[in-house]
């Protein structure tokens, strides 16, 4: 009797539809206040006093160093302690990092570019923290530049402008960060098989001149037909199939073409007379022709379509005379031919280039790298919105000084003559090591940039003399290895060399270092 009791309420469908329900609820409601914080878990209460509200909302999010701490609550108008109307802005902060210094301060930020905006809080150092509920007065808090603010400066039509500009631009390389390190790789080895390509163009005995005096009259000679024999070449495709199959019989037709062709060629000049009266002809036929549609679906369009692009063809002709002329033009002009060597003067001076850069981004990956800390170099907050961030560093009293207001060099820095009672900074040693390298000889990594630190003690020539403690060699010993997100060797199929200025490679791709 007790099973029978336990198995009736579990296979009550009301019970179970109301048991469901429930949760559903419970789920929803969690998830329509998750920004708020969920329920029945503690949090801080601090109200920041603003001049203004700054478009913030309630939900938005509270952060410390990028961290989420907590969310505003709600914004409410108050009036300030000077008298002017502002706003107050509640927040719920997380117990653990909600306790904070009362010299602590706040700025509003955009979050986005779509105008969401973010309390950023910057944690002081006072011991003394704010109570839970505690007012930070308006003093402590401010509004950073925000982007309406910058675009305000413009008017209604720099603004379009600007816009327009934005919209192509985020179209031509959108998704396409890939692409662009794929045509980086690629380009060294399309410009290394370009420059005898550019060579033998530009060699007299090319006659590109007769080329395309050439190509003007095969142009000029299909002009009329371009329609038909594009739809020809489509309908080919079968046949060509069929003419692969035998490769025997397709040499033996290709053997034979060269005579067929010349024998074609003044057959046709007869013939022309003959294909005009042919065309009036088909045209003619176009009643009769019609009965065949069902047969030959396919000679009705071409017949009908025939004649108008004939009667077309004659002006179509007159317009390409003025084009024609002027491409002829262009390869008698001297300057065509200076413009072919000057390419290839371009292609070998650009070959070496890009070989050296290549892996600084394929492997170093330094171009993602350059724009990924480019915004973070400018983020020092000032009261007229964002400063760069620099370290300014004091260049010490020392003979052969790298100062020019306190020493005339006339010798590389050796820390000669250093000042010790009146110290500006560390004593100099000469660091020059232009061109740091990517790769080593064979491809591994060696990406030198950021990562070999402040080489100390002698690293030069042999010629130099002994007493001189300087590091002039271009390259520190070993391997630096890739960078964070760099690869461990050169990929496949690129071109590279270690050293700028080489135009020289070794079978296997390296550069050869003189």
């Amino acid at each position: 009797m007790r099973n029978r009791r336990r198995a009736s309420i579990a296979a009550n469908p009301v019970l179970v539809g109301a048991v469901t329900v429930l949760v559903v609820v419970v789920a929803v409601f969690l998830a329509y206040n998750a920004n708020n914080g969920l329920p029945f878990v503690p949090t801080r209460e601090l109200k920041v006093n603003l001049n203004t509200a700054a478009q913030l909302v309630k939900g938005a999010d509270v952060r410390e160093g990028g961290t989420r701490i907590g969310v505003v609550s709600s914004i409410n108008p108050v009036i300030l302690r000077d008298g002017r109307a502002g706003a107050q802005a509640i927040m719920r902060l997380n117990p653990s990092q909600g306790k904070l210094p009362v010299d602590s301060t706040v700025t509003i930020r955009p979050r986005s570019v779509l105008g969401l905006m973010y309390v950023d809080v910057h944690r002081g150092t006072a011991r003394r923290v704010f109570a839970d509920g505690a007012t930070m007065p308006a003093r402590q808090a401010s509004v950073g530049v925000r982007i309406e603010d910058v675009f305000s400066m413009f008017d209604r039509p720099t603004r379009r402008a600007a816009q327009e500009n934005l919209n192509g631009f985020g179209d031509v390389f959108a998704g396409r960060g890939v692409d662009i390190n794929l045509t980086i790789q690629a380009l060294p080895s399309l410009l290394a098989h370009l420059t005898p390509v550019a060579r033998n163009l530009s060699a007299p005995e090319t006659n590109i001149r007769g080329f395309l005096r050439g190509l003007q009259r095969a142009s000029t000679a299909v002009a009329p037909v371009a329609q038909t024999n594009a739809r020809l070449f489509s309908d080919a495709a079968t046949t060509f199939q069929a003419m692969s199959a035998d490769t025997r019989a397709l040499q033996d037709t290709i053997s034979k073409s060269p005579p067929t062709l010349a024998v074609g060629t003044r057959s046709l000049a007869v013939q022309r007379p003959f294909l005009a009266d042919t065309a009036a002809f088909a045209t003619d036929l176009n009643g009769a022709v019609s009965s065949l549609r069902a047969a030959l679906p396919e000679i009705n369009p071409a017949l009908e379509e025939g004649a108008p692009v004939l009667r077309r063809s004659v002006s179509l002709d007159a317009r390409l005379e003025g084009t024609m002329r002027a491409l002829r033009d262009l390869a008698q002009a001297p300057s065509t031919n200076l413009a072919l060597q000057g390419l290839t003067t371009t292609v070998t001076t650009l070959n070496p280039m890009l070989r050296f850069l290549g892996p600084q981004v394929t492997v170093c990956n330094y171009f993602n790298y350059f724009f990924t800390y480019l915004g973070e170099h400018m983020s020092e907050a000032d009261q007229f919105g964002y400063a760069q961030r620099a370290l300014l560093n004091t260049a010490g009293a020392q003979t052969d000084s790298v100062n020019p207001t306190l020493a005339v060099a006339t010798h590389p820095a050796n820390g000669q003559g250093y000042n010790s009672v009146s110290p500006l900074g560390d004593v100099q040693y000469l660091h020059g090591q232009p061109y740091g390298a990517a790769i080593d000889n064979n491809g591994n990594a060696d990406c030198e940039q950021g990562q070999r630190g402040y080489p100390q003690g002698r690293w030069t020539s042999s010629l130099m003399p002994s007493e001189f403690r300087i590091v002039t060699n271009a390259h520190d010993p070993g391997n630096q290895g890739p960078t964070y997100t760099g690869l461990p060797r050169v990929p496949k199929g690129e071109t590279f060399q270690r050293e700028p200025n080489v135009n020289r490679l070794n079978e296997d791709g390296s550069a050869i270092v003189p």
